[in-house]
C-alpha cells in the first residue's frame, strides 16, 4: 500500500469510527442524502504557543498588573491548568515533546537546534494529517537548528500544507524568513523600522502577521477538518514590543521579581551549571521596565488571539473549533537573579499557560489546579478526534477532565522536567522532579541539588538539600525520579518466546 492509498484508508477509517461516535445521519432532519459524502464532524484544532511565557501572564488567572481580555475570553471558556509544566526549559526539546507526547529523552531531541529533527517519532501534525485534517503552520518550528541552516531543516514529514516560516524575525533576513520577505514585498525593511523606531510597529509585526496568515487558512474553503499552529515568537527577548504598549503600563506600580540577598549566594553555588545569564541584584526602575516590556509583548498577543477568535466566530466555526494556548517554557523575568534560560527549574520557567476551549465539548470556567505535563496534549488530541494513542506515547490524554468526567485536580501524581547540555558553555545534565508539596532538582555531576517544600515556600527561597530533615523525603523523591527516568526508556520492539 502507498503512502497516499494508506492516508486514504486511515482517514476512511477515522470518519468511519468518528461517525458512529458522534451518531449516524441517517434520517436525521438536514442529514446528507444516501450516497452523498458525510461531512466530516471532527473538531478543527487552532493550536496558539508562544515562546517562552510564564504560566503567571494572564489577568483572568491572576496578574492584576496585565491586561489579556482574549486570553480570559479563553479561560472562561474553556478549561485552564494552571499548573502545566514543559519537559525541557529550552526551546527545541520542548517542542519535540509536546509535538511527539514523548520526553525529550526517548525521542532525542535535548539539543536546542539539533542539526535537524531525528524522525524517532511521529508528529501529532502528521498523524492528524495523515487521518485527512488539512495542516498549517505559522511562525516558529524549531525542530532543528535554525542557525546551521536559515531556515532549518524540516522533518521528512511534518503533515502541514501550508508552511508560512519565521523563526526569529531578526533570523534568516533574505535566507528563507517569511515574514521579512513578506514586509519586503509591501515596501518595508525589518532593519531600517527597527533603526527607525526602535520596534516594529504592530502592524508589521511577526506576531501580527502570525495572526494574519492563520486567519487566511482559516478561511479557506475545504470539507475536511484542519489544524492550525500559530507558533509566535514572542514574549522571547530582546524585548522590544511597540512603544504604545509599554506605554500602557504605570512602571512604578508595577511588582518587583522575586529575590533575596540569599538568591546570590544561591546562584554562585550553581555558577558551573549553565545558564544564560550571570545572577545579578536587580536594579530599579529597569527590572521593572524589563517586566514591563515582556508583559506588553504579551499583550500584542492577546490582541492577535482576539483577532482569531473572531474570525472563528465570523466565519461560524468557533462552535466546533479546539482552541489551545500555550508555551514552549517561560522566562526567569529576574526571580532569584535570573534572565532568560537555561539548567534551572524555577516556578517562573517551568510552568506554562495552558489553556483549551471547545464549546461544543470541553467544560466553560474550569480551573484545575492538577499537575500536568506538555506531552499530555498529544494523546488529548488524538483521543479528541477518535485517534488510537500509542503506547509509546507517554503523554496522558487530558480528554476526561475536560470533558467534566474525572477530577479536574488529579491528573499526575508529578511532573518531569530534563536539561541536556543543551546550550553554549558547560555541559550540564539535570532532572527535576514535582510533586503536589516537593520539587526536587539533581544537577547530575554535581554535589549541589535543589529541595523546596512548595507549600511552605512557593517562591522557592528556601533549599531544602541538606537538610538532614528532609532526608527522606529526598530519597522517596530520588528514587521516583530514577524510576520514571528508567521506565522513559525505549527498550526496542517486544520479543515474543524463549530467549
Amino acid at each position: 500500500m502507498n503512502e497516499l492509498h494508506r492516508r486514504d484508508f486511515l482517514r476512511a477509517s477515522v470518519v468511519s469510527s468518528m461517525s458512529m461516535v458522534l451518531g449516524s445521519t441517517k434520517n436525521t432532519p438536514g442529514a446528507e442524502p444516501s450516497g452523498k459524502t458525510v461531512p466530516d464532524r471532527r473538531a478543527n484544532i487552532l493550536w496558539i504557543c508562544t515562546d517562552q511565557q510564564r504560566y503567571d501572564t494572564i489577568h483572568a488567572l491572576g496578574n492584576e498588573h496585565i491586561r489579556t481580555p482574549n486570553l480570559d475570553r479563553l479561560v472562561e471558556t474553556g478549561t485552564a491548568f494552571t499548573h502545566a509544566h514543559c519537559q525541557s526549559p529550552i526551546c527545541t526539546p520542548s517542542r519535540g515533546s509536546f509535538l511527539t507526547g514523548m520526553y525529550p529523552s526517548t525521542i532525542h531531541a535535548c539539543i536546542n537546534g539539533n542539526d535537524h529533527w531525528g524522525e524517532a517519532a511521529p508528529l501529532i501534525t502528521k498523524t492528524l494529517a495523515d487521518a485527512g485534517y488539512d495542516c498549517a503552520l505559522a511562525g516558529k518550528f524549531h525542530l532543528a537548528s535554525a542557525m546551521a541552516h536559515e531556515p532549518e531543516l524540516r522533518p521528512k514529514d511534518d503533515g502541514y500544507r501550508r508552511f508560512w516560516y519565521s523563526h526569529a524575525p531578526h533570523q534568516g533576513i533574505g535566507k528563507g524568513n517569511q515574514y521579512t520577505d513578506w514586509l519586503k514585498s509591501i515596501g518595508q525593511d525589518y532593519e531600517k523600522l527597527k533603526n527607525k523606531y526602535g520596534y516594529i510597529p504592530a502592524r508589521w509585526h511577526q506576531t501580527t502577521w502570525c495572526a494574519d496568515r492563520a486567519i487566511e487558512f482559516m478561511k479557506e474553503k475545504r470539507k475536511d477538518p484542519w489544524l492550525c499552529s500559530v507558533n509566535i515568537y514572542d514574549p522571547h527577548g530582546p524585548f522590544d514590543p511597540p512603544q504604545e504598549y509599554v506605554d500602557r503600563f504605570d512602571i512604578d506600580s508595577l511588582p518587583k521579581p522575586l529575590f533575596r540577598e540569599s538568591d546570590l549566594t544561591a546562584q554562585k553555588r550553581l555558577a558551573d551549571i549553565n545558564f544564560q545569564t550571570k545572577a545579578r541584584r536587580p536594579k530599579y526602575p529597569d527590572a521593572k521596565l524589563n517586566l514591563a516590556k515582556y508583559w506588553a509583548q504579551i499583550e500584542l498577543i492577546d490582541a492577535n488571539v482576539g483577532r482569531m477568535l473572531d474570525t472563528l466566530e465570523q466565519t461560524g466555526q468557533r462552535e466546533n473549533t479546539l482552541v489551545i494556548f500555550s508555551s514552549d517554557h517561560g522566562e526567569m523575568a529576574g526571580d532569584h537573579g535570573l534572565k532568560k534560560k537555561g539548567c534551572r527549574f524555577y516556578e517562573g520557567l517551568v510552568r506554562v499557560p495552558l489553556i483549551f476551549s471547545w464549546p461544543r465539548r470541553v467544560r466553560k470556567g474550569l480551573r484545575s489546579s492538577g499537575l500536568v505535563e506538555l506531552v499530555d496534549i498529544a494523546p488529548t488530541l488524538l483521543e479528541a478526534t477518535g485517534l488510537p494513542v500509542s503506547e509509546k506515547m507517554q503523554g496522558r490524554s487530558l480528554l476526561k477532565i475536560l470533558e467534566g468526567k474525572a477530577d479536574p485536580d488529579k491528573h499526575r501524581d508529578f511532573v518531569r522536567c530534563v536539561y541536556y547540555k543543551v546550550l553554549d558553555g558547560p555541559e550540564s545534565y539535570a532532572t527535576m522532579i514535582r510533586t503536589s508539596r516537593y520539587k526536587l532538582v539533581n544537577y547530575h555531576g554535581h554535589q549541589a541539588g535543589e529541595l523546596f517544600d512548595m507549600t511552605k515556600d512557593p517562591q522557592e527561597f528556601e533549599n531544602q538539600w541538606d537538610n538532614p530533615a528532609y532526608n527522606t523525603v529526598c530519597f522517596d523523591l530520588m528514587k521516583r525520579s530514577f524510576d520514571a527516568l528508567a521506565f522513559a526508556v525505549d527498550t526496542g520492539p517486544r520479543r515474543v518466546g524463549r530467549y
